[in-house]
């Protein structure tokens, strides 16, 4: 048979099983080569000395820094590096194109969140086929009712290369709807104001907010949080009255060290202004019918304590971590009592083991999430003498349980959504007097049959004796020989737990043979707070040498083929993937590094880039000698050498206003100049886009697809 013809072919073969939503061949996808040979970009290098009150360091890259996002040469620069990018993945387009025809093909074309109601209103939102955006509705009364549409994100989105909506709140009366949107990708969003009555947009608008909207109960006042120009630091609570030009400033943070919230409590009686540091919280209170919105605090910020706060007839009910409660407690106190902690009596008490992470409230129970052996879960406890305590179980060794708040306190039930690596999220109702669990929805997932894959829950022996946990998945039908492929994904940082999700792009690389896994490094808190306090600050390495031991014990006992593993981790999981890179390098056949913070001293010695301030508790002031010393000895862009490195895929976004597009620029340009091997370096600048990648539900998968492409050329070079 022709060649071509033949390829031809395979492609259609291979396409039409996507649309249908079928597993393709597990075999090597056609076209699949390795990249081509041609000299890359290479950025020049220019003299610049960054300070610090612990000597200098030559920077010369330091260049690539634009925050206007303006200078030709830099743009020229990333420009070339893009033409790179594609000119390296030319030969596996077709193989890329088919991957996200496969992709969207697991999306279901037409579908419709899980409705909750509010104040007589059902609210919902649905996708339609072919279309990019949510479209939020709502059904008066019952779910019968006319569908009135809120906000078609479709719509708003033409003529924007980026669109994503952020917050949305209906005023008290439900005739006013409010919403924020970004159409840049920077994170700093428009408000906008609808009359539902009417269908007219109001001229009322602000600009630079964070992502919170809060309406008062007048219909007429609302409150945002307004962002630092230069830091993007949600500083400042706003209130805007409904056709005055000026809005008036009703709270202004002056620590620097703190991130700025406004919420309402689910019962709709009181405003919260929510202030964040690392270690440390407040929250602020004031009754939403008071004019004035007069605010005082639940209780004072002191030095290590966190707490949050729902209210509940005339309680407060808070999570916090007083009194020794180092893994979190739930308390309850009398509002007129908050200020003084002797007066929090627990709820449920702090317990060995037990990490309290969230919770949600009824007027006859509190639910709480917890972590338990790494694992998140619901639990309910009774706030009246009869009721009784339902802990939710669950029958695969891997999975997460989350907590879904609903605005009703009187309904009776909680919502949460069960998943893992092999079952799609799933959502229940439970009813707090009976514990009965009610399905109310599966996420179809087109093609999909998840009796044909399985997960395990596995402690890896990281290389000082901590166990590690590790969530693995993979068809059941792959080899357990240690033949196969691995794609191992890590974060380990602020506390954030990375749960056993369940990822219907993986699909695409189980269904070709590949093992996936999360390595719950420490920086998480998925062992509860001692295991994130074992991974920040100076002890940020153990987060980096857990994901190197992780691998290793995948690897001993058959899950992987020691020349087949890849690793991905995005954001400040992006430190980990620089560090490997230059730690142990032959450990890995390719890495993908998604929006990476990798150049960690210099950006943390410089206080006017976005949110660099917030995070001196998590990484350490390198003005301290101890932690500019330990920082530089793990920072990637810091310990780039003369050796082999792997084949990397680095993706970052222009508009990136969590980790500036410079650090992976400067990154990779250090790379081009001192890296040994022949293996690819592919830099992919999304020009139209910031932290979170393209918006749409359909392109988003475009990075995804170059991502499979990159890691099956890999595997195709050299089997």
């Amino acid at each position: 048979m022709n060649p071509r013809l033949s390829f031809a072919l395979a492609l259609l073969v291979l396409l039409a099983c996507a649309k249908r939503g079928e597993a393709p061949s597990r075999a090597t996808l056609p076209g699949m080569t390795a990249p081509q040979n041609g000299e890359p970009p290479h950025a020049a290098k220019k003299p610049h000395k960054v300070s610090s009150p612990n000597g200098e360091r030559e920077d010369p890259y330091y260049w690539l820094r634009d925050d206007e996002r303006k200078d030709p040469e830099v743009l020229g620069y990333l420009a070339e590096e893009n033409a790179w990018r594609d000119k390296v993945m030319a030969p596996q387009q077709a193989v890329e194109e088919a991957l996200f025809a496969e992709l969207i093909g697991r999306l279901t074309p037409n579908d419709t969140s899980v409705p909750y109601l509010e104040r007589g209103y059902w609210y919902y939102r649905r996708l339609e086929e072919g279309k990019e955006h949510p479209i939020y509705c709502r059904k008066k009364g019952d779910l019968q009712a006319v569908e009135e549409v809120l906000l078609d994100a479709n719509d708003n989105s033409r003529g924007h290369a980026f669109y994503s909506v952020a917050a949305r709140a209906v005023s008290n009366s439900g005739r006013l709807f409010a919403w924020s949107d970004d159409t840049v990708g920077r994170r700093q969003y428009v408000l906008h104001v609808k009359d539902t009555a009417t269908g007219s947009v109001l001229q009322d608008t602000a600009t630079n907010l964070d992502s919170d909207i809060v309406w008062a109960n007048d219909d007429r006042t609302l409150l945002y949080v307004e962002r630092d120009p230069t830091t993007l630091l949600g500083y400042r609570v706003m209130k805007h009255v409904l056709g005055e030009t000026q809005d008036s400033v009703v709270y202004e943070e002056k620590d620097k060290s703190f991130y700025v919230n406004v919420s309402k409590s689910k019962s709709g009686a009181y405003i919260f202004i929510e202030l964040q540091a690392t270690t440390m919280s407040e929250t602020l209170y004031a009754d939403v019918s008071d004019p004035a919105l007069r605010f005082k605090p639940v209780l004072p910020r002191s030095a290590d304590h966190e707490y949050q706060v729902e209210h509940v007839g005339r309680d407060f009910i808070i999570r916090t971590n007083s009194k020794g409660a180092k893994n979190f407690r739930i308390a309850r106190v009398p509002i007129g009592e908050s200020s003084k902690l002797s007066a929090w009596k627990d709820l449920i008490p702090t317990q060995t083991g037990r990490f309290v992470e969230d919770f949600d409230v009824l007027t006859n129970a509190v639910a709480v999430n917890y972590r338990e052996d790494g694992l998140l879960k619901v639990a309910i406890t009774p706030l009246t003498p009869k009721g009784k305590p339902v802990t939710i179980s669950a029958d695969e060794p891997s999975y997460t349980m989350f907590l879904v708040p609903t605005p009703e306190l009187e309904r009776g039930k909680f919502r949460y959504v069960y998943q893992s690596l092999t079952t799609p999220p799933t959502t229940f109702d439970v009813d707090v007097k009976t514990g009965t669990k009610e399905e109310l929805k599966r996420e179809q997932v087109p093609g999909y049959d998840p009796t044909q894959y399985a997960t395990e829950y596995l402690r890896a022996n990281a290389r000082d004796g901590a166990a590690v946990p590790v969530s693995v998945a993979y068809r059941k039908d792959t080899p357990r020989d240690g033949s196969a492929p691995l794609l191992q994904y890590g974060y380990g940082a602020y506390g954030a737990s990375i749960d056993p999700e369940f990822d219907r792009d993986w699909v695409s690389l189980m269904d070709r043979g590949f093992v996936v896994a999360i390595a719950h490094i420490r920086g998480g808190q998925e062992l509860g707070r001692a295991w994130y306090e074992d991974g920040k600050l100076l002890n940020k390495k153990n987060g980096i040498t857990d994901f190197i031991d992780v691998t290793h014990v995948l690897v001993e006992h058959g899950f992987a083929a020691r020349g087949k593993v890849f690793a991905e981790g995005r954001s400040a999981g992006g430190i980990i993937m620089g560090a490997i890179a230059n730690m142990a390098p032959s450990n890995y056949r390719g890495i993908c590094a998604e929006v990476p913070f990798v150049d960690v001293v210099t950006t943390m010695l410089d206080t006017s880039i976005p949110l660099t301030t917030n995070e001196m508790d998590e990484w350490g002031n390198p003005a301290t000698k101890e932690y500019y010393d330990y920082m530089l000895s793990y920072s990637p862009y810091d310990n780039v050498r003369a050796q082999g490195y792997p084949a990397m895929l680095v993706v970052t976004g222009l508009w990136d206003s969590q980790v500036q597009y410079y650090e992976p620029a400067k990154w990779v340009a250090k790379l081009r100049e001192l890296k040994t091997d022949s293996n690819p370096l592919v830099f992919s600048i999304d020009m139209a886009a910031g932290h979170g990648g393209k918006s749409g539900r359909f392109e988003a998968k475009r990075d995804r697809a170059r991502e499979y492409a990159f890691f099956l050329a890999q595997l195709a070079d050299k089997p």
